[in-house]
Parts: C-alpha cells; structure tokens; sequence
C-alpha cells in the first residue's frame, strides 16, 4: 500500500491490531453477499449498482490514496438539477448509468 500523508496518530501496526479483525469481518460479509448473488435466481445481467460495486472493489485494490473519498464519488449522484419527482422512497446506493 502506498503511504499517505502521515495524519494519522497510529503507526501501521498499532492500526492493523486495533482495527483487523472488525475489518476482516466486513470482507466476509461482502463475500457471502456474493456467494448469495451467485446463487440466486434470475441472475445475471448488469445491474448498475453491482457494476458500481465492482468498480468500488477495483479502486480498493489499485494502491492509491484516498480511496473512501474515490468510492464516496463513485457511488454519488453529482448531477445539479432538480428532478420533480423521487421516483421511490429510499435511496439506492449508486448512480445509475443512464446518469453518468
């Protein structure tokens, strides 16, 4: 991993202990959340939010900086107009691609 501004208090080792096994737990959930879609039903196709998804995994492994604020822009809507109407209740998490 290549080496950020040095603003954090912790040195690499007092982060990896306190932080690991939580983190560890995140990539376990994620990957049965996979596992299941392999498994699913009626599966396949290109759903925008699992395309957004993956490219959220290729900027976790690509060894740049700032990678919160990466996949934060990735996954956000940046358009500036108004819509009339929420075409739901809720959010959903990506952009879809119609609006990039």
């Amino acid at each position: 991993m290549a080496a950020a501004d040095p603003t954090c208090p912790m040195t690499h080792a007092q982060l990896v202990e306190a932080y690991f096994l939580e983190h560890r737990a995140k990539l376990l959930d994620i990957a049965a959340f996979l596992d299941r879609l392999d498994r699913a039903r009626g599966g396949g196709g290109s759903d925008f939010r699992m395309v957004a998804f993956a490219r959220a995994i290729d900027v976790l492994r690509d060894d740049r900086p700032h990678r919160a604020r990466r996949i934060l822009e990735l996954l956000s809507d940046h358009s500036a107009d108004p819509i009339d109407k929420a075409p739901m209740k809720g959010a959903l998490g990506a952009v879809p691609l119609s609006a990039d």
